[in-house]
């Protein structure tokens, strides 16, 4: 067990780790993070703040000697930054989690492997890999790279066989990954928690609406059927229980107008949809990551009252610096800021959250306060 009072390190510097290190600074911890930028919204809450490249692995090994447990916030962590970590302190969730859940061929065909329900999906490594992937799967298709895709980067809709040549050069004929269109009725993820010790908890499902591939609006708790709920959470206990995991483990679903639910990716880590926790349940994603790595008993994930949340990106900045006081007129209404230096279209600067007896009374309160910070009036 790792108590409070210990070193927790971050491998990663971005708002998720900054959220990570508030809640573990409440707790008592020491916080240090390693990223490839300085001032990053991480470092700015944590005692330590390491500027070196991921694959440094000399300096990751040091980082990691000078702490007691070393978790992430960036999955995109090689296998080798993850091993020079392990050597010299407790790293949690693994690097083998890691591995398998940073590549979409390993971690399609894991999850497949394991009864669990995808995405219809065929490796590419060759243009003839290709073809004969749109010759199984058909079109309309999405060609996503195998590694490094986040936000809609890395792939590219396919309409048209002919324009499959096209595709693949945009994506600069990498090791790729061919998944079937989904007539979707609406995306939903579900965030768990494993300790150590295999206890587990989970935060319930939540709607999620993307722009731009991007996460717009995500809402608590979910509108779809009990059962499917139910078999959304299954699924992320099997994952968890299949990976040996421990930490904060996000599972993104497609439900399809049919009905069927299907894993869209992992993310072994915190997670965007989840931030509304921070303000709306018992015990935050982030909290829940900093008990799991440590060892220490879950805290409860109740949901307190109804919730959503809406990200703020760049675009926002585009006529001058927001008006925030009109967002906080609203009284359920909190924001989240999280000191990025410079605003640029897309670029997730911060978000809102809201409360309210509904969960569409609190989409409708936390949209509308979004769309006051950029009024002309």
């Amino acid at each position: 067990m790792v108590l409070p009072g210990s070193i927790v390190g971050v491998l990663g510097g971005g708002q998720l780790g900054r959220m990570f290190a508030m809640a573990a600074r409440r707790l008592g911890y020491r916080v240090h993070t390693l990223a490839p930028d300085h001032d990053t919204p991480t470092g700015q809450i944590a005692d330590v703040e390491v500027n070196a490249p991921y694959d440094d692995l000399d300096a990751v090994a040091r980082f990691a000697k000078a702490v007691d447990v070393v978790t992430f916030e960036f999955e995109n962590v090689s296998a080798e930054a993850a091993a020079a970590a392990e050597a010299h302190a407790i790293v949690r969730p693994s690097g083998h989690a890691l591995f398998i859940a940073q590549h979409r061929t390993r971690e399609k065909t894991f999850l497949a492997g394991r009864g669990l329900p995808v995405t219809p999906f065929v490796p590419v490594r060759t243009a003839a890999d290709l073809e004969a992937a749109i010759a199984r799967l058909g079109v309309p298709a999405v060609l996503k790279t195998a590694a490094m895709g986040y936000d809609g980067k890395g792939q590219v809709a396919i309409h048209d066989p002919a324009a499959a040549a096209a595709a693949w050069a945009a994506l600069g004929h990498q090791e790729a990954i061919l998944e079937a269109f989904i007539d979707l009725e609406r995306e939903i993820s579900v965030i768990g928690a494993r300790g150590v010790d295999g206890s587990w908890s989970h935060f319930g499902p939540f709607d999620n609406v993307h722009v731009n591939h991007i996460l717009d609006v995500s809402t608590a708790p979910s509108v779809i059927a009990p059962a499917l709920a139910a078999a959304a959470v299954e699924a992320v206990h099997a994952v968890m229980d299949a990976l040996d995991y421990v930490g904060i483990l996000c599972v993104e679903f497609f439900v399809s107008t049919a009905g069927a639910l299907m894993i869209n990716e992992i993310a072994p880590r915190p997670h965007n949809s989840g931030h509304l926790t921070f303000d709306a349940c018992r015990t935050s994603q982030f909290e829940q990551q900093l008990r799991a790595v440590c060892g220490l008993p879950l805290g409860s994930p109740e949901l307190l009252q109804p919730a959503a949340m809406a990200n703020l990106l760049g675009d926002l900045w585009s006529r001058g610096e927001p008006r925030w006081e009109r967002a906080l007129a609203h009284p359920a209404v909190k924001l989240h800021l999280y000191g990025k230096s410079s605003a640029r279209p897309g670029r997730k600067m911060g978000h809102l959250t809201a409360l309210a007896p509904t969960a569409a009374e609190a989409r409708a309160m936390v949209i509308g306060a979004r769309a006051a910070l950029s009024a002309n009036d």
